[in-house]
């Protein structure tokens, strides 16, 4: 079964098939939506930007469509950046340097945030078939730690863990990830279709 994902992002792809070949014995294929793929992002929320998404790439391939929005929030920062995550400078490293300067003089005790990742699966007729948002608790540091992962990793420390999501290995980061505990909701969700 193959699924598009509402996305051009190679690595995001990438990193949905490799939790679905070392966690799930299901086969699913995630692939990139044809050309045209070009959502406008204006909802207000991850999970109507996710829908945008799903809307749109079934709209140009009328099949099982698969997306997802996420973000980093900040509780100190009011939740932002939000929905804004990937907008939030031009470059990641701007990113993470806008999210630093505006946490400057915040304790240790107040830098707790969030990752959050909302998923909307659409059948070929359309329709939500299943939605779900998958979190990742943790907290902001003052430095950049660890080479792996993308975005906003290397400043976010890992609830219940020493290291920043960037410090983890790919395997470590798909089993505590917004993303994988979304992912998984809905792999479990088309497994359970599938074999019925």
């Amino acid at each position: 079964m193959k699924i598009v994902l509402a996305s051009s992002n190679k690595h995001k792809v990438q990193e949905i098939n490799d939790i679905i070949k070392n966690q799930f014995n299901l086969n699913v294929e995630f692939i990139l939506p044809p050309e045209g793929f070009n959502p406008i992002e204006d909802g207000k929320t991850f999970e109507e930007n996710s829908y945008i998404k799903a809307i749109e790439a079934w709209k140009i391939s009328k099949t099982w469509v698969l997306a997802d929005d996420s973000g980093l929030c900040i509780n100190a920062l009011g939740g932002k950046p939000g929905i804004f995550s990937a907008r939030y400078a031009e470059t990641p490293s701007l990113r993470i340097e806008r999210v630093l300067k505006e946490m400057d003089g915040i304790s240790k005790d107040k830098r707790d945030a969030h990752f959050t990742c909302a998923m909307t699966l659409i059948n070929p007729k359309g329709e939500v078939e299943f939605k779900y948002q998958g979190i990742c608790e943790g907290s902001i540091i003052e430095e950049t730690r660890g080479k792996n992962g993308f975005g906003y990793d290397p400043i976010f420390l890992v609830k219940g863990d020493t290291r920043t999501m960037a410090e983890l290995t790919e395997d470590e980061k798909n089993l505590v990830s917004h993303r994988s505990v979304a992912l998984r909701k809905v792999l479990n969700y088309l497994s359970d279709r599938i074999n019925d």
